[in-house]
């Protein structure tokens, strides 16, 4: 493999690619031959590491190594919520729901409209807080104001 920083960076990118069409198995094995070749340590896009690292917790099983890498994205890149997405699957994957919404909220704080961020978002049943904060969710108030909110929506 090529080890100059661009080239890494456009075989990075290129096994992202795959992965974000669903072809894991080429895409990490692009992703692995990216990583070996970077004994250097070329400054790589945020979005090589967060697939990495979501890409070996979900398919090798390796949860808490692909937490370390999708943590390394957000330092690399905490403007991409693409990252923020694949930490809260890491977290998923961990049993952590708390910090995997925590890491979704991130994610729509930086584009509230992001497909991946709002797709996760229904998919682990994602509930909007109380409208009073100080009631609990079961109190009688927050439960009629919740269906008023969520009726105003619909229209």
């Amino acid at each position: 493999m090529s080890t100059t920083k661009t080239e890494l960076n456009q075989a990075a990118l290129k096994g992202v690619e795959a992965c974000k069409r669903g072809q894991w198995k080429q895409g990490l094995a692009v992703l692995g031959k990216v990583a070996e070749a970077d004994r250097q340590g070329a400054e790589l896009h945020g979005l090589f590491y967060s697939y990495l690292g979501y890409g070996i917790a979900r398919y090798e099983r390796r949860v808490k190594e692909g937490l370390a890498l999708c943590q390394h994205s957000i330092k690399v890149q905490f403007y991409e919520p693409e990252n923020y997405v694949n930490l809260a699957r890491v977290y998923l994957l961990a049993r952590n729901r708390r910090k995997a919404v925590d890491a979704l909220t991130r994610a729509l704080k930086l584009n509230a409209t992001h497909p991946g961020a709002t797709a996760l978002a229904r998919e682990i049943g994602w509930r909007r807080p109380p409208v009073i904060p100080f009631l609990s969710r079961d109190n009688f108030l927050n439960r009629l104001l919740g269906k008023m909110r969520h009726q105003l929506r619909q229209k």
